[in-house]
């Protein structure tokens, strides 16, 4: 299990609040970073670990200054995490789709990523890692999907590029499917039980997967240290459905 200083980027809800608490629970010791001090404080809260295991981070993986400077309060740290997104202009007809809302969407999908593998490329020990976070819609494309499919691809592409251009410290990316976090509350409203069980009754494994799931595909990644520009699918099949 993965031990040392994890940097959890988005790690104050959903997949990143279930990774921190993983990583607690192994015996790392945490930093979960994201743009809001009071989602922090209320993830703080919920983890209820230590002060001296866990700490919290204003960080807006946007803005380039505020990633160096993260990065360099960060020290030591041994391994990086990337989950934040923007989700909610993720989506919508290609037609009416502002070109601000597809920037805001690449900067914290992409160019927030990029950022962090130029920055931390000093403060990684060599047998450090860096793992991001794609996603299905670079697989399994949907009407409306085109920012976030293009964003996702683009990711899996920094992957292979950074790994080498990093080495030895690793690079990956784990790419989930449909994952029941409370995003499902935004895109769905009063429908998610009802779309995340209709995706469940489509995928070969029968459920979508919930956090802890993929937060494990991460630890996994974090710990094998023969493992680098790899995207590793926590998708319950959805990429043959």
């Amino acid at each position: 299990m993965t031990t040392g200083h994890v940097l959890v980027i988005g790690g104050s809800s959903g997949l990143g609040l279930a990774l921190a608490g993983l990583l607690l629970s192994g015996g790392a010791e945490v930093t979960i970073a994201s743009r809001s001090a009071e989602r922090l404080a209320a993830a703080a809260a919920h983890l209820r670990a230590a002060p001296d295991r866990l700490r919290t981070q204003v960080l807006d993986i946007r803005d380039e200054d505020g990633v160096r400077r993260g990065l360099e309060a960060s020290v030591p740290v041994h391994h990086i995490a990337v989950t934040a997104a923007d989700a909610t202009r993720a989506t919508g007809p290609l037609g009416g789709f502002q070109l601000t809302d597809a920037r805001a969407v690449m900067d914290a999908k992409f160019f927030g990523p990029w950022l962090v593998g130029r920055y931390a490329a000093g403060h990684l020990p060599p047998t450090g890692s860096i793992t991001l976070t794609s996603g299905i819609p670079a697989h399994r494309p949907r009407p409306g999907s085109s920012v976030t499919a293009a964003a996702n691809a683009a990711v899996e592409g920094l992957v292979g590029a950074l790994a080498l251009e990093l080495a030895p410290v690793r690079v990956n990316a784990v790419s989930p499917g449909w994952m029941d976090t409370p995003l499902w509350d935004t895109i769905a409203g009063d429908r998610r039980a009802e779309r995340l069980a209709e995706m469940a009754a489509r995928l070969p494994v029968g459920r979508v997967a919930r956090p802890t799931d993929v937060a494990e595909a991460f630890v996994a990644l974090m710990d094998n240290a023969h493992i680098t520009g790899t995207v590793l699918h926590v998708d319950g099949g959805q990429r043959l459905v």
